[in-house]
């Protein structure tokens, strides 16, 4: 059972096994793949690669390590995409994976360790067909340089894929991928540009929160969870406006690692399991699926965990500690809103989107629900949805923030 109630059994920490955090922890990258191997196979997508690339290589080189690259990672990584690393990896008998960038590089890298070291095809290991934890065989060292302040996914055992071949995403969870060494340099973010600094931010947030309410949480994911919230609460705005505050930068990398440790420890639940098919039909990038969903969702789940909710409320200032539960909780979502509308959200849709006709995006409506409910990840949601409860919370959000004929809500 891969999440056992704590009174019937101890509960298992998942974390990176080393993380190095601060200015300057890139040059450490060198001396962590020596320690692994000699020859890396360094993963990124091209963007990433040509603003950062060069110094990785050289930290790689000072350090006696040979160098190979793949630089086609797309955003949201790709079934091709993670084969044709694989090959790349294979022929030229590399021993290290080197991640440079965020959640799809990691992913990626992850998805080629997976393949390096298990028989068979990638989707073949996707929750839905192995079941949690079933990647069997442990992947090859891992060596994750982070470059965003969002996806927590060098903190995690899981993995997002896109399958293009039928317009979907799959999850594949399993211990056995979670990075070897964690590499938190604010350096590294000082460029990210505010649209990516907005959609990873929140996309933390929306990790830290459905770790906290879901029905898997447990008093170590929570006080991950906590920390992360407040962070996120006292830095991310700061680190939109400007990206040259090493200081919130700084914040905020802690942050979304503390959220992917919650998460990883706990679980997702309905935000991700509708974000994967509404990222995949409109081709939003994951962070901004998330927190296009999140405020949604919260509303529709805060009576089911009133308590859970208020924290939230209050650890925003929005609420104080007089408040009664049940009140505050309901307040939570309208400060996940005002902090939405700071960073300007949803003004990123269409440059980042393909936001269909409210016709067209009805006609895909039932499917997203029903993928959402076969990703699991509703399971542990607060509050169980039905896949008409889905539907509508689609529909609502649609109208509410997607249409791009209509006064959208940030």
């Amino acid at each position: 059972m891969e999440y056992p109630d704590p009174s019937h059994g101890p509960r298992l920490l998942v974390s990176p096994g080393k993380v190095a955090i601060g200015t300057g922890a890139v040059e450490r990258a060198g001396e962590y793949a020596f320690l692994y191997g000699r020859r890396a196979l360094v993963v990124a997508t091209e963007q990433i690669f040509e603003i950062h690339g060069d110094r990785l290589l050289s930290v790689l080189d000072d350090a006696g390590v040979e160098v190979v690259t793949y630089t086609s990672v797309q955003p949201d990584p790709t079934v091709e995409n993670i084969e044709a690393a694989h090959e790349r990896w294979e022929s030229e008998g590399c021993d290290v994976i080197v991640t440079l960038g965020g959640g799809s590089s990691i992913d990626a890298g992850k998805g080629v360790g997976i393949l390096a070291t298990n028989d068979g095809e990638l989707r073949d290991f996707g929750v839905d067909r192995a079941g949690y934890e079933g990647v069997p065989n442990p992947t090859p060292p891992l060596i994750a340089v982070n470059t965003t302040t969002g996806t927590g996914s060098e903190a995690t055992r899981s993995v997002v894929v896109t399958d293009e071949a039928n317009a979907t995403k799959f999850l594949i969870v399993s211990q056995n991928v979670v990075p070897d060494v964690a590499i938190e340099d604010p350096e590294l973010v000082r460029s990210l540009p505010r649209s990516h600094t907005a959609f990873t931010g929140i996309d933390a947030l929306t990790h830290a929160i459905e770790a906290f309410v879901s029905v898997k949480a447990y008093s170590v994911s929570d006080d991950f969870a906590r920390n992360a919230i407040r962070r996120i609460a006292d830095s991310f705005a700061k680190s939109w406006a400007n990206g040259d505050d090493l200081e919130a930068r700084s914040e905020m990398l802690v942050a979304q690692l503390q959220a992917g440790q919650a998460f990883t420890n706990s679980s997702v639940a309905l935000v991700h399991g509708m974000a994967r098919p509404l990222g995949a039909q409109l081709h939003l990038p994951h962070g901004l699926a998330n927190a296009i969903l999140l405020p949604y969702v919260m509303e529709f789940s805060a009576m089911a965990a009133p308590e859970k909710y208020a924290e939230i409320a209050r650890i925003f200032e929005i609420a104080g500690e007089e408040t009664p539960d049940r009140v505050a909780a309901d307040l939570a979502s309208e400060a996940v809103l005002d902090l939405c509308a700071d960073v300007s959200l949803t003004s990123y849709l269409d440059e980042f989107g393909e936001i269909p006709t409210r016709e067209g995006y009805l006609e895909v409506v039932p499917k997203m629900a029903q993928d959402a409910l076969d990703s699991g990840s509703p399971e542990n949601n607060p509050r169980k949805p039905t896949k008409a409860e889905i539907e509508a919370l689609f529909t609502v959000v649609y109208d509410d923030a997607l249409d791009p004929e209509g006064p959208r809500r940030s």
